[in-house]
């Protein structure tokens, strides 16, 4: 029975290192990483400054928990898909349906954004997302790309070429949407450039021209 004064909601501390990544999502697509302050990622939250330090040394590990929790998990289904995937076109069709749809309906491309434009003065969040995220991807995407042609469906060429020309109007788009519409600019629909993109390399890509 509740006593006078007492909450009616008790958060439970296991829940709040989550709460405390979701917001430094949000803070650092909004801000970018040397403007986001602990203060903000704690208001964000509902926790105050001191319950992030029972958490996270530095906002550095804040950011690697952020990739690894927040961003990380949405290159999983691609990863499995690239292994089973029954054709190459199969895996291009779902590679730009759904991290396409990644970056449109969240704040992801705010953060990659904010890595290019800071990896200068912060060169340990270029290494981070690299190594996590652009390294594995591009990995599983040109040894899908390898396979495609070892099994005679995709022309000779690159993987690894081939792979990064499937990834760059994504890019292109998300920076465009982050640097250039805020100021005016018209924005792109992000999975409708990324599913014409992927048709017309397809159609460029494979020997046999079936759908």
């Amino acid at each position: 029975m509740l006593q006078p004064g007492q909450p009616k909601f008790r958060r439970r501390k296991a829940d709040r290192p989550d709460e405390i990544v979701a917001a430094a999502l949000e803070v650092f697509s909004e801000r970018g990483f040397a403007a986001a302050r602990l203060d903000d990622i704690a208001a964000r939250a509902g926790v105050s400054k001191g319950a992030i330090y029972l958490y996270f040394a530095t906002k550095e590990d804040i950011f690697r928990a952020v990739v690894e929790q927040a961003v990380a998990p949405n290159l999983e289904g691609l990863q499995a898909m690239a292994t089973l995937a029954p054709s190459f076109t199969e895996l291009a069709r779902f590679f730009a349906a759904n991290v396409s749809r990644t970056l449109a309906d969240s704040p992801v491309g705010g953060v990659a954004r904010m890595v290019i434009a800071e990896a200068g003065n912060f060169p340990e969040l270029a290494r981070i997302w690299h190594d996590r995220l652009v390294a594995p991807a591009l990995a599983a995407m040109t040894a899908a790309i390898a396979a495609g042609q070892a099994r005679g469906e995709l022309r000779p060429g690159d993987p690894r070429q081939y792979a990064v020309s499937m990834i760059a109007p994504l890019l292109l788009g998300v920076l465009w949407r982050e640097t250039f519409v805020p100021v005016g600019a018209e924005p792109f629909d992000i999975p409708a450039l990324a599913e014409q993109h992927i048709e017309t390399l397809l159609r460029g890509m494979r020997l046999e021209q079936t759908a």
